[in-house]
């Protein structure tokens, strides 16, 4: 297991859910990364030609996303080679999922490009595109202007 660093080990701390959150998925890399994985990308070649990445921050941010229970590793072996790890999302990296089309959302919507979105999230089943959306307790969508994000009193108690 790799070493935390002492700025990683105080995210992880926090008792904030975001800072959480970065501390795991602290990188562009780390997002695409899973973006990758989610289409279909699973060992550390796909990875490294579909990102261009270089080897090295590759298998840092693979050994993170794996330590973070985002990624888990399983062997295989083509014929003729050596056994290798293949990279799967866990069920808590299919959660993001709904992180990923958000951002997406909010890159076409804010910073758009004339040529229109390279990867679609679409439902299996027919094909149509899906968004992200707050919804309440009993499933109501809820706009953005109707939600506020308040300090509790933990928050209070705790430096960021």
């Amino acid at each position: 297991m790799p070493r935390q660093s002492p700025t990683l080990a105080r995210a992880l701390e926090n008792p904030c859910a975001i800072i959480r959150s970065l501390g795991v998925l602290s990188d562009s890399w780390s997002f695409l990364i899973v973006r990758e994985a989610f289409l279909g990308a699973g060992t550390f070649a796909q990875f490294r030609d579909q990102l261009g990445i270089a080897s090295d921050v590759l298998s840092t941010r693979l050994s993170a996303l794996v330590e973070h229970g985002v990624l888990q590793k399983s062997p295989y072996r083509e014929p003729g080679q050596r056994t290798r790890d293949a990279y799967q999302l866990t069920p808590a990296g299919e959660e993001l999922k709904v992180v990923m089309v958000a951002m997406q959302q909010w890159g076409e919507a804010h910073v758009p490009q004339m040529q229109g979105p390279r990867v679609l999230p679409l439902t299996v089943e027919t094909g149509e595109r899906v968004r992200a959306a707050l919804v309440d307790p009993p499933g109501r969508i809820v706009p953005d202007t109707d939600v506020a994000f308040i300090r509790t009193d933990a928050a209070e108690a705790a430096p960021l």
